[in-house]
């Protein structure tokens, strides 16, 4: 596991933004993030689930958080516009965003995997990524440390068979964390690198892997230090590299 112990304060005052927050490593992210000072911006697709992650965090006693339902697949470039407005707006500024919606796909041969799939998956794990990061990052930029955490996946730094469009999406991924670092490299204070969460008990993992026992995984929560390092002020200068929450 990726050693790291943060301070309680650590993200206290920061302003960050979770895509797929309403359940699994975005859920334990944003209450993570909460419990160390941030105010975390919530988005995903389902509307309960994200409503369930705010009451967690407020009951909790952390900073309240703010709830975006939105669909990665379906979103159109004006509802982008609106969510930087409304940022810029609320907030003046954004510190952190940490992109972790995806959707898994099938996972079978190249040959059985039809367009509109493959299509469908680049869409969620990297058009939608690619747009987000773009009209936000005039208000990372307005920040004085900002980060911005991808992720990634083992299947995206070697390829594997039957990993499909999810695969070629995680290496899409590790490639626009990689352009984005040395664009904003020494011009800006923002700052790209990407996770590998690993095995962690999720239900894409449990998809994925049907056979395998999920209590020999860690929760998700368990993998929190890295993410936590990354998204705060002790990785500051560090730029365009790829960690593995599981070492």
């Amino acid at each position: 596991m990726f050693q790291y112990s943060a301070r309680p304060d650590l993200l206290q005052g920061r302003v960050i933004l979770i895509t797929g927050a309403g359940r699994g490593i975005g859920a334990a992210a944003a209450r993570t993030f909460a419990a160390h000072g941030a105010t975390v911006l919530l988005l995903g697709k389902t509307e309960d689930n994200l409503n369930e992650v705010y009451d967690q965090i407020v009951a909790a006693g952390h900073p309240e958080p703010v709830v975006i339902p939105l669909n990665l697949e379906t979103t159109l470039p004006h509802q982008y516009d609106e969510l930087a407005a409304t940022i810029e707006n609320e907030f003046g500024k954004l510190d952190g965003l940490l992109h972790n919606a995806s959707i898994l796909g099938l996972r079978s041969p190249i040959e059985q995997i039809s367009t509109d799939n493959f299509t469908r998956v680049m869409q969620v794990n990297v058009n939608a990524m690619f747009s987000l990061t773009q009209t936000l990052l005039p208000l990372l930029k307005l920040s004085e440390d900002a980060s911005v955490i991808f992720t990634s996946s083992s299947v995206g730094r070697k390829g594997r068979a039957y990993w499909g469009a999810y695969a070629v999406s995680k290496f899409a991924t590790e490639g626009l964390m990689q352009v984005l670092a040395d664009e904003c490299e020494d011009i800006s204070s923002v700052r790209s690198n990407s996770v590998n969460p690993g095995a962690t008990r999720t239900g894409m993992r449990a998809h994925a892997y049907p056979g395998e026992n999920p209590l020999n995984n860690p929760l998700p929560e368990e993998i929190m230090p890295v993410y936590l390092y990354l998204m705060g002020p002790d990785s500051k200068g560090v730029n365009g590299q790829a960690f593995n929450a599981q070492d």
